[in-house]
């Protein structure tokens, strides 16, 4: 069962997730899904439904990412928090490869979030790829 939002709380998300997943923000016409809304906080780790604590997720973000708030940073194994996009600042902790098929990330947020929520799986990886061929590039 989805979530209901008031009209308004919905517009805001909308309006400051500009339409895209804002972990990695691809659109839904790139995913061939409809977007969601994801509790950053899950509900399960006492998260609110409030504009501080929801975002806009694609299926494969909010699929893989369930109830996941940390994990070891693979090149430090210190426990890291996973990417917030209400408290965090996408461009400090991604970046685009120079094929614009893949993020890299360039902080322990980046690197756990993209190892947890797969960001890179083959599935959103092919996507990519059709929409590069015909000129589209993600967004900076």
């Amino acid at each position: 069962m989805g979530l209901y939002l008031p009209p308004d709380l919905r517009r805001q998300l909308v309006e400051a997730d500009d339409h895209r997943c804002a972990y990695c923000l691809t659109t839904q016409m790139t995913s061939g899904y409809p977007m969601v809304v994801d509790h950053v906080v899950p509900r399960s780790r006492r998260g609110e439904a409030a504009f501080g604590n929801l975002c806009y997720a694609c299926h494969r973000c909010n699929l893989y990412k369930r109830a996941l708030v940390e994990l070891p940073d693979p090149l430090t194994g210190v426990i890291t928090s996973l990417f917030h996009p209400c408290q965090h600042v996408w461009l400090d902790n991604f970046v685009w490869d120079e094929t614009g098929l893949y993020l890299r990330g360039l902080t322990a947020i980046g690197r756990v979030t993209v190892i947890a929520l797969k960001m890179n799986n083959d599935a959103i990886v092919d996507a990519r790829r059709n929409w590069v061929s015909v000129g589209w590039h993600p967004p900076r």
